[in-house]
């Protein structure tokens, strides 16, 4: 079989173009005769006659051996997938005799019968089938990327994906535990640790178009508009000095690691999960101060018809010069009110409506009126915050209670703190200590004259209830005439991007960060952020088919399929290995039904080794 040009031309423009087809000859009474066994059309996205004759062999393969083998030498996704698809053609049309099922029986000795380099494949199989869904490896070759690069590059996301680790525990992985390098073609025994860095600079070097270009492949695929859009700050720490870093800067950490550096990370994402921006920043950022950038760049990455989306942020973020930002930039959006309102009024149209959460805990919502605010705010009054917030008030009161009663022990104990100026000291380190609690006291200390304390009073104030406010607070939006219901459901989608967060700190380890450089630290985040594209497009494809579960256990659940070699020795003496995969159990089989993915990457693959020794001929 070979690729045959045929030269069409289209009558209405006059337009001559070549059109490719798949031909076999046989020889017709003395004449040689080409059958057509499947037409490729123009074949215009395989620039070169190169590329197309290799698509021929392809198909060409899998007609000869019914579908059932992989090709020694590499093909490219592109061709793979063009393959298959004229593969089936022509099994469905019936234009060439495929021989199904083939046979192929062995008299083995079963005593010789051994499994060996059992490896992980399902978790690693599944990813390379979004990495190609994404179109990552189109964009790289587009980009001008070798077949190499691109190889490292895919084998290297993919395995932050399923087994975040160090560059040097990734090479281990990919040596003993891991097919991944037989599914990109990778040669595991020529990769360093320093390959790995190497790649990860390079794709750090394309962030920014290749986020671009995800963020509208998704957008494509899944059919979504960007129509609400969540915005948030996290950091991570560094486990080093790093002193010589202009990121890594001391900060509030969310990790309560005064001792460490930090960098800022800031993401946008759709409702869906999906990134829409990314951008590092110093340790020491204000999370309210990084705003007006990110609205700048939105524009590129969403793909919201009509309208702006909807920006939904938390109380950190929500400034009144943030705010009055976003108007200005015709943005709607929705926050929860940074401070508790004091003046306001239930609205005259609205009635108390209550909802559950997903703990199935009541939550209580009234839009109210603030006078000489414009916008629209929600009254929410959850019973399991007041509970926690009654419980932690209680237990800071009893503490703060406590520790007026030591500085009363030390006013009146022989040794103690009696001096006015200190005793005021310590009620003021106290009060520092406790700024949520101590405003429901008075407390007054006496004196003799002389610059002593002589005793320390405090009581509860008139009035003053703890409790008169726990579990309540306010949200906060410009959009207009929105009722309850909806007022929730929009803030709630902002519980996706801690999702997400939670995805990158915890199962894809950008915390903590042990390099020693910025530029290792941001290749470092970007590549969680690239295996974050493969986490939430599947996640996203399950979660819409009632599969709800973390990465961590889809992960565990993809890698009970393995991919082993076995061998034996026939009646010949010649050693037979089979490399294949395991077949998928039921849970596996169902993750690849939702994804629409294949469930091996090979059928299996064999060969046969003849023994060492020839036995020589008897001719006695």
């Amino acid at each position: 079989m070979f690729v045959k040009p045929y030269i069409k031309q289209n009558l209405t423009t006059g337009e001559r173009y070549t059109v490719y087809k798949l031909v076999e000859g046989y020889r017709n009474n003395q004449q040689v005769t080409h059958r057509i066994i499947v037409s490729f059309g123009r074949l215009d996205e395989l620039e070169t006659d190169e590329r197309k004759k290799l698509l021929g062999k392809r198909v060409e393969e899998l007609i000869i051996n019914g579908g059932n083998t992989l090709s020694i030498s590499q093909i490219d996704e592109q061709i793979e997938q063009l393959a298959g698809y004229y593969y089936e053609e022509v099994r469905r049309k019936k234009r060439y005799d495929i021989k199904q099922g083939k046979v192929d029986w062995e008299t083995v000795n079963l005593s010789t019968l051994k499994n060996k380099d059992g490896r992980e494949i399902g978790a690693e199989w599944m990813c390379k089938q979004c990495f190609d869904q994404l179109g990552i490896g189109v964009f790289l070759r587009q980009s001008g990327w070798e077949e190499d690069k691109i190889a490292l590059a895919t084998t290297h996301i993919i395995t932050r994906a399923v087994y975040p680790a160090s560059e040097l525990k990734t090479v281990s992985f990919i040596r003993e535990n891991s097919a991944i390098s037989e599914i990109t073609g990778l040669d595991r025994e020529k990769l360093t640790k320093d390959m790995l860095y190497g790649i990860s600079h390079q794709l750090y070097k394309i962030k920014d178009p290749l986020e671009q270009y995800l963020s509208r492949r998704t957008n494509e695929l899944f059919d979504l508009e960007d129509k609400i859009i969540l915005y948030d700050l996290t950091n991570t720490y560094f486990e080093g000095r790093m002193k010589g870093s202009k990121i890594a800067k001391f900060g509030r950490s969310k990790e309560k690691r005064t001792d460490a550096r930090l960098v800022v990370l800031a993401v946008v994402v759709n409702s869906e999960g999906f990134l829409k921006y990314s951008k590092i920043y110093q340790g020491n950022m204000a999370d309210c101060k990084t705003l007006q950038e990110v609205i700048s760049s939105l524009s590129e990455q969403t793909s919201s018809s009509g309208r702006k989306p909807i920006v939904v942020i938390d109380a950190g973020i929500a400034t009144d010069d943030n705010l009055a930002m976003l108007k200005e930039k015709g943005y709607d959006y929705m926050c929860v009110s940074r401070s508790s309102l004091k003046q306001y009024h239930a609205d005259t149209a609205a009635t108390p409506v209550q909802v559950t959460d997903k703990r199935k805990q009541a939550i209580e919502l009234l839009k109210v009126k603030v006078d000489g605010d414009s916008d629209q705010f929600l009254w929410v009054k959850s019973h399991a915050k007041k509970m926690k917030e009654d419980s932690m008030n209680g237990l800071l009161s009893q503490r703060f209670e406590e520790g007026i009663q030591n500085i009363q022990e030390g006013i009146s104990k022989k040794g103690g703190t009696k001096k006015l100026n200190k005793v005021f000291e310590r009620i003021g380190r106290l009060k520092q200590k406790y700024p949520s609690v101590h405003t429901w006291y008075d407390i007054s200390v006496c004196n003799d004259g002389n610059g002593t304390a002589t005793s320390i009073n405090c009581r509860h104030k008139t009035g003053e209830q703890a409790d008169s406010k726990s579990g309540i607070y306010f949200l906060r939006t410009s959009i207009m005439n929105l009722d309850e219901h909806a007022f929730w459901s929009i803030y709630n989608i902002i519980r996706e991007i801690e999702y997400t967060f939670r995805v990158l700190k915890t199962d894809l380890d950008l915390r903590p960060i042990y390099h020693k450089t910025d530029e290792a630290s941001m290749a470092h985040l970007n590549l969680g952020m690239l295996a974050y594209w493969l986490v939430v497009t599947i996640r996203y494809q399950l979660r819409k088919k009632g599969i709800n579960a973390d990465w961590r256990e889809i992960v565990r659940r993809m890698n009970t399929q393995k991919c082993v070699t076995t061998s034996v020795v026939n009646i010949k003496q010649e050693t037979i290995s089979i490399r294949q995969c395991t077949e998928p159990v039921k849970e596996v089989k169902a993750i690849y039904d939702i994804l629409k993915y294949k469930y091996q990457p090979f059928t299996r693959k064999k060969s046969v080794v003849p023994p060492a020794e020839f036995p020589k001929n008897n001719t006695s």
